[in-house]
């Protein structure tokens, strides 16, 4: 088996390569790796993510935004060299805008770091770059500079780490554990949020950050123990795999092949971009490593359990029935991890 049959297979002409971004950062105890992609130059709906790491204060930010481009496809601007920009596109940008802005408050002037605080700053942003001319374009679904939001707010304290889960719409905060693999901090606001089921269905969203209506900043705070991964993805990352588990192998077989915090980010960058069918992006943060050689040492033999699960039997794609039963068996194996740390449905929350 090789580790490509972990995605789907899309049959057609050859891609031309996208434009591609990556950035890497390695030293004792902290790597970092930023990746994203866009299928069209130039057009891509995913602003560029965050990772950002205050010393001083040994705090940090992971976040990704996805401008929502079903929602948000009128047009919102017109740069000075006559390009048309879609409220989508502007929203995931000024949203960065607001969240770095926060985080800059946050840790160089003492602000809050509340959620509260967090949604006040995006409103800000967004009065000051909201489009002048309303669409002509109206409807229940339209949205004014529409986008998601997933973040984790760190602090490392001696040998553990606090985090803050954030998020708006479907992109994804994770903590990535040796021993037990891959594990979601936030729920999507979809009206299905079975990580499965998602997958076949691709459902509507009910929250993203946006201009003209109101919005949830959700938010779960955990902490967890040195060493640790932490991980933001948008869905381009993890909507365009067969199961929940192959986005995990993505992540563990790029790492096993790399020797570098920078070759890992160019695996990803190319993993992602031969299976995906939207723009893509990631920031991730190992935390209480060494180097990176004891990174991907400390993973090994996760990555040989992750990938018997999704490598031991090959699907039969021409038999739907039992591609689906194959699909359902490896999520019932990989779910009750995936789900330990994911909060519960709003209703069901005290």
């Amino acid at each position: 088996m090789t580790d490509d049959v972990a995605v789907e297979r899309h049959d057609g002409p050859p891609r031309e390569t996208p434009p591609r971004e990556i950035w890497e950062h390695g030293e004792p105890g902290l790597s970092s790796i930023v990746v994203r992609t866009e299928k069209r130059s130039g057009r891509g709906e995913d602003a560029e993510p965050l990772a950002l790491f205050h010393r001083p204060g040994q705090r940090g930010l992971l976040a990704v935004f996805d401008g929502s481009g079903g929602s948000g496809s009128s047009v919102a601007r017109t740069d000075r060299l006559g390009r048309k920009q879609t409220g989508a596109w502007v929203g995931s940008r000024v949203a960065r805008l607001g969240v770095e802005s926060w985080f800059a408050d946050v840790v160089l002037r003492g602000g809050s770091d509340a959620p509260e605080r967090l949604h006040a700053q995006l409103r800000q942003v967004q009065d000051v770059a909201r489009p002048q001319q309303r669409s002509k374009i109206v409807g229940s679904m339209r949205r004014e500079l529409p986008t998601t939001l997933a973040g984790i707010q760190y602090e490392v304290r001696g040998d553990g780490v606090t985090l803050r889960a954030l998020w708006a719409g479907d992109s994804r905060a994770y903590e990535l554990d040796p021993g037990t693999g891959l594990a979601a901090l936030t729920r999507d606001h979809t009206e299905e949020t079975d990580a499965l089921a998602q997958l076949r269905q691709d459902p509507p969203m009910t929250n993203v950050v946006c201009a003209d209506r109101d919005f949830v900043i959700d938010t779960q705070l955990r902490s967890a123990r040195l060493p640790c991964v932490l991980l933001c993805a948008t869905d381009g990352f993890f909507g365009y795999v067969r199961t929940p588990a192959d986005f995990e192998y993505v992540l563990l077989s790029t790492l096993m092949k790399s020797h570098t915090e920078g070759e890992w980010a160019d695996r990803l960058a190319r993993r992602v971009e031969a299976y995906t069918g939207d723009d893509a992006s990631l920031a991730l943060v190992a935390l209480g490593f060494p180097d990176f050689m004891t990174l991907r040492s400390a993973f090994s033999e996760r990555y040989d359990a992750v990938r018997h699960l999704c490598t031991a039997t090959t699907p039969e794609t021409d038999d739907p029935a039992g591609y689906h039963r194959w699909q359902d068996d490896t999520w019932l194996a990989y779910r009750p991890y995936y789900e330990k740390h994911m909060p519960p449905l709003r209703e069901e929350r005290v």
